[in-house]
């Protein structure tokens, strides 16, 4: 049978890691990638029995990268900080990595519960991120600094697996905006060669609304649906108005004093 690699990418996530590797430890390896976390993330993994490499964060494409070379089985999957393996996913794995005839990669979907709701439209489920389910060897990230893409060494078509894992993208209002200006700070670098003004970054800010809250029929996930469409049109705007301020070379500075009116 083929043995199972584990990763999970983490930082400052004490509150959630705990749960997040009790829901693998099925597998043969657990590698948590860290970042020189400040809040003891490390040292839970450690007691539970994971690797944690350290590992300089200079975006999530090299991030993972990194957490690829790190592990050491035959088939390699990909867990975040803020998801769960559910029983089901896991057992399904299992059956995947056992069958001579597999795949050589499988996306996995996940179901999101948010402010107290699963959500079921809004692009949240099934939403896939890059493939978590792999041989090593059949798979690496390009080297964006966030909402990585990823490159395929395999001529094997992608699979899907049938059984969902759990995500919990944030504990509270707080942790949307917190994650709406880290990754717009991000994504402003992505686009900085683009012709961009205060206007574009304007329409796309309500492209991205209508397209959850309406055309992805969030509005039938409640209040829940209105605020991750809102906060798609947060994390877009600032996303295309910190790359217009890029450009320009804007910062803050001392003002000068203003002209007095005659």
């Amino acid at each position: 049978m083929s043995l199972v690699s584990v990763y999970i990418i983490a930082f400052n996530e004490a509150e959630k890691v705990r749960s997040t590797i009790e829901s693998v430890r099925w597998a043969d390896e657990i590698v948590l990638i860290d970042s020189w976390s400040t809040d003891g993330t490390a040292d839970i993994a450690t007691a539970l029995g994971a690797r944690v490499v350290q590992v300089k964060f200079t975006g999530f494409g090299d991030l993972r990268n990194a957490a690829l070379d790190a592990c050491t089985h035959d088939w390699i999957f990909s867990l975040d900080a803020d998801e769960r393996c559910t029983p089901e996913a896991a057992a399904e794995i299992r059956a995947i990595t056992s069958n001579p005839d597999a795949l050589d990669a499988y996306w996995t979907p996940r179901r999101n519960y948010f402010m107290g709701r699963w959500i079921e439209h809004s692009g949240w489920y099934p939403n896939y991120r890059q493939p978590q389910l792999f041989r090593k060897g059949a798979l690496r990230y390009d080297r964006q600094p966030v909402h990585e893409g990823f490159e395929l060494h395999t001529s094997k078509p992608v699979g899907h697996m049938k059984n969902a894992v759990w995500q919990f993208p944030f504990k509270n209002l707080g942790e949307v905006v917190h994650k709406a200006n880290r990754y717009s700070t991000l994504g402003a670098e992505k686009i900085m060669h683009k012709k961009l003004s205060m206007g574009s970054a304007l329409t796309h800010g309500l492209w991205a609304f209508v397209k959850h809250y309406v055309f992805k029929r969030g509005f039938l996930d409640g209040w829940a649906g209105f605020v991750i469409a809102l906060g798609n049109f947060e994390g877009t705007f600032y996303r295309y108005a910190k790359a217009v301020e890029m450009q320009k070379g804007a910062h803050w500075r001392e003002p000068q004093a203003p002209a007095e009116r005659r």
